[in-house]
Order: structure tokens, then C-alpha cells, then sequence
């Protein structure tokens, strides 16, 4: 299996996407007076006169453009060109102890305080753990991004580390893999496997597809074992590296997030009903419930 730089592993079943993706489009007159054709406030005037259109339609003042767009000045196609810029993407390595929230009552310590500040726009959370649970969290500044990695329909794969007080009978690992009925729906591991341990202290490999409230701590108290310590070590192809210390963050390399752009399923609509598969593409105000490990994906500025 191919490795990007920091110990991110990618699937050998990936489709890859050559696709550009292009982020935080400009505002058309912006991009025309980059290129040359005048002052902001002149074009301003000209989109408002009706000189400027974009796909054949009357252009407004505002309106945000791609390289996809024809946009033609006074009757004459407009050549622009647009820079290709590529979301941030981080990676950071949380310790138990912290939540994952701007805000807390409790004041108990947050994970943003340890993110590198961003110029313009924030940080957006790609998925959570709760405040007794560790290992990888991934942070975007694109909220689309950060839905197809999210968003159970597009099934991207979360694999924990869990210790639990006990040791699972054959009989207990085959519910798990078959399906385990809780209080919000069916759930399975799409793997499970023994990873050592003795005593009282087993460890478990598990592999989810969805991110439903604490569900891999449901889970195994549904068949009767304590979760004692539960690590995240990959989500989708993006692994934990054990170069990655407890509180410390980086940012993925430009190839990288390319490598994870072309990773990641293709782009789907989300169904006309159904609130389950729902999901704010970054809209501030909204959030999605779940989070396999106890947690809430919210998108709303905290």
C-alpha cells in the first residue's frame, strides 16, 4: 500500500479524482481588475450598466466566478486566469483530557487552542473525540471538505485502537461484526480483530464507516465489555504517524492534500428527504449529530 509523507496511508481500492480543486472563488470584479480591465469600483459600474456577463446571463455585483465560467466585457469572451488553491488540511494528535469545542462551561482545556491561527476564514473539525479519548483529529478550512469526510452516505472509514476490561468470546465478536442493535439503529464493525494485550486489558482493532454518538463505546457495552481507552489511528487514508506527539499538530504537505482530494469519494447530492443523511456543507448554524466516539459534528462557528 502506497504511504504519503507523515505516515498517511492510502487505500489500494481509492478511485483517483484528477479533478482541481479550486477553493474560496473570487468575486468577478475582483478577478477583472486583477487581470487588468480596470478599478474594482469602475467594474463595479460596468456589471450594474449590464457590460458584464457570466455563462450568458447578466453578471451582479458580488457574484463569485470559476474557471468553469465564460464571461464575456462588453460582448468579448474575458480570459482570466485562476490560481488553483488547495484547503488547508491538519493533523493533530489529541491527548485525553482535551474537548473539542471553542466554548466549554467546564472550562475544560480545548483542542483550538492548540491550531495555528488562520489568516482569514477557521477551522473546521472533521469529526470529534470526546474528552476521554485520543489520537488522530483532522481540521480543514473548507467546510465541503470537510462534509465528504464526514457525511455517513459518502463511508469513509474511522479505525480505533480500544482497549476493554475483559476478553471478547468468539460468540461476541461475531455480533459485533454481524450487527449490534442500539437505541439509534443497527451497527457493525466493518472489521474487528485482536491486537494483543493480557490480564483484564485486551486490545481490539475496529473499523466504522459512520461516526454515530459514542457508538464504538456502545458497541462493546452492548456486549458486555468496558471500553478503557479508545485511540482513533486513521481516518480514511489518512494514518496517525508515530512521529506525531501527544499535542502536536501539522499541516499536511500541498501533494499530500492533492493525494487526498483524488482519495476521497467523488462528490454526491444529498437525497430531497431523509434529515439521517442531511448534512451543512460549512453553513454557519448547522451541525450533524454523531461521531463514533461520543461526539457531535458541528460546522457552526462556536
Amino acid at each position: 500500500m502506497p504511504r504519503l509523507r507523515g505516515g498517511s496511508a492510502l487505500p489500494a481500492h481509492a478511485k483517483r479524482r484528477n479533478d482541481p480543486v479550486f477553493i474560496d472563488p473570487p468575486k468577478l470584479h475582483k478577478a477583472l481588475a486583477d487581470a487588468g480591465y480596470g478599478s474594482r469600483r469602475e467594474i463595479e459600474e460596468w456589471i450594474v450598466a449590464g457590460r458584464v456577463s457570466v455563462n450568458g446571463q447578466p453578471a451582479h455585483v458580488g457574484q463569485r466566478v470559476g474557471p468553469e465560467d465564460k464571461i464575456r466585457l462588453n460582448g468579448k469572451l474575458v480570459q482570466l486566469k485562476f490560481l488553483l488553491r488547495l484547503p488547508r488540511v491538519l493533523v493533530y494528535h489529541k491527548p485525553e483530557g482535551e474537548i473539542v469545542s471553542k466554548d466549554d462551561p467546564d472550562g475544560r482545556p480545548s483542542v483550538f487552542a492548540k491550531l495555528p491561527r488562520l489568516k482569514s476564514g477557521r477551522w473546521v473539525s472533521i469529526g470529534r473525540l470526546d474528552f476521554n479519548s485520543c489520537g488522530l483529529l483532522l481540521f480543514t478550512n473548507d467546510g465541503g471538505l470537510a462534509n465528504r469526510m464526514m457525511h455517513p452516505r459518502y463511508e469513509i472509514e474511522r479505525e480505533y485502537a480500544v482497549r476493554v476490561l475483559g476478553e471478547a468470546t468468539p460468540e461476541m465478536l461475531e455480533r459485533l461484526r454481524s450487527g449490534i442493535q442500539l437505541e439509534d439503529g443497527l451497527a457493525s464493525f466493518s472489521f474487528i480483530g485482536e491486537a494483543g494485550g493480557e490480564g483484564s486489558n485486551r486490545w481490539y482493532r475496529v473499523v466504522l464507516t459512520e461516526g454515530r454518538n459514542r457508538e464504538v463505546r456502545r458497541m462493546f457495552e452492548a456486549v458486555g465489555l468496558l471500553v478503557s481507552r479508545l485511540m482513533r489511528v486513521r481516518y480514511g487514508p489518512v494514518h496517525l504517524s508515530p512521529r506525531l506527539k501527544r499535542g502536536q499538530c501539522r499541516d499536511l504537505e500541498p501533494g499530500e492534500v492533492q493525494e487526498l482530494l483524488k482519495l476521497l469519494p467523488p462528490e454526491r447530492k444529498a437525497p430531497l428527504s431523509g434529515a439521517a443523511d442531511s448534512c451543512p456543507d460549512g453553513e454557519p448554524g448547522l451541525r450533524v449529530e454523531g461521531g463514533a466516539d461520543g461526539d457531535q459534528f458541528d460546522l457552526a462557528e462556536k
